[in-house]
């Protein structure tokens, strides 16, 4: 059997979770491998991760690192991060009243079960006992028990309960607006000229200006208003100021200059909502909750790294190695503008 588990496994959870915690001058009771925040990370719990890796390592044929070695020292120390970062999401779940049920986790593994180990195109349904006939296959070929599957998941519901909670607040605004595109300024002021002697002139100078070719044939009007984030900042700093029927000066932005009018009110924010496949504006309007959530979700975790960073500490011997302890290291993040 091909189809693999890895999506369930803490193996691969402690290979590609985004570690989190780091090195604190508290001291650590002697059956701990660390404390963070309230809590504390035992040497059983390590120990037994560390048996579940070992295990994934010899049911997929892969060489475990020898002692002594680099990789060895790097997985030991992933195993550590990833039980701090668990720790610190566990605790944040209480302070938020997050809970996972037992429910949850089985609804998410019957949800994963049918996707990998249920129908096949082409081939008639499988029976229930034929997909736990797989589900159990996979188990074994990963090196997994089905408990350590539920504790992967129920951490993965935990991750994704309290980022929709941290998120839950997220919106986006849109108006109507309409603009005229053009490349030189000394065009745009003659333009905007015209427009406060003769507003209704509008329509009629974007036609024949405008150099945005798929706004210009509507006599300026943008297909689906100005959702905010859709467009670069210099245009919508602008576009969501100007009351009702205004018209803006030029603005610059790097296509251009723009000059702006607001065809109607700002309408209320909005959150996600399942998105018609023919609802194009909706579906721009879900991409940049999408972002939005995103992008908060990176400052959130960035803060709740920095806040528990001051409660950390280690065993001797479980420390990171050094230029890998996460409290210490310079991050940084990027994120892409959307333009119009």
């Amino acid at each position: 059997m091909k189809r693999v588990i890895v999506v369930l496994s803490a193996f691969a959870l402690v290979l590609l979770v985004a570690a989190c915690g780091g090195g604190g001058p508290r001291s650590v009771p002697s059956d701990d491998v660390a404390v963070v925040g309230d809590g504390t990370i035992s040497k059983s719990d390590w120990d037994a991760l560390m048996q579940q890796t070992k295990a994934n390592y010899k049911a997929t044929n892969h060489p475990f690192p020898k002692p002594g070695s680099v990789e060895l020292a790097n997985l030991r120390a992933n195993v550590t991060q990833f039980l701090i970062s668990s720790s610190e999401y566990q605790q944040e779940a209480k302070k938020l009243g997050v809970d996972v049920t037992d429910k949850d986790v089985n609804d998410r593994l019957n949800q994963i079960k049918q996707q990998y180990y249920g129908s096949t195109p082409g081939q008639p349904p499988p029976s229930k006992a034929e997909i736990e006939k797989r589900y159990e296959a996979a188990l074994k070929q990963q090196g997994f028990t089905d408990e350590e599957v539920r504790a992967g998941i129920k951490l993965t519901l935990i991750r994704e309960k309290v980022q929709a909670k941290v998120t839950g607040n997220v919106t986006v605004s849109d108006r109507p607006v309409a603009h005229i595109l053009v490349k030189q300024k000394a065009l745009a002021d003659r333009l905007y000229a015209q427009l406060q002697a003769n507003p209704k002139q509008f329509g009629k100078l974007a036609k024949k200006y405008s150099t945005d070719p798929s706004s210009a044939k509507a006599g300026g009007v943008l297909a689906g208003g100005d959702v905010k984030g859709r467009f670069v900042p210099e245009f919508e700093k602008v576009a969501f100021k100007l009351k009702t029927h205004e018209i803006s000066q030029p603005v610059h932005s790097k296509f251009g200059w723009h000059i702006i009018e607001a065809l109607g009110p700002i309408k209320p924010p909005t959150k996600a909502t399942p998105t018609p496949l023919s609802q194009v504006k909706e579906a721009i309007r879900q991409t940049l909750i999408q972002n939005d959530r995103n992008k908060l979700i990176q400052t959130w975790q960035t803060k709740l790294t920095k806040k528990y960073c001051k409660t950390i500490g280690y065993q001797a011997g479980y420390a990171p190695p050094p230029g890998q302890d996460p409290c210490k290291q310079k991050s940084s993040t990027t994120g892409a503008s959307t333009t119009g």
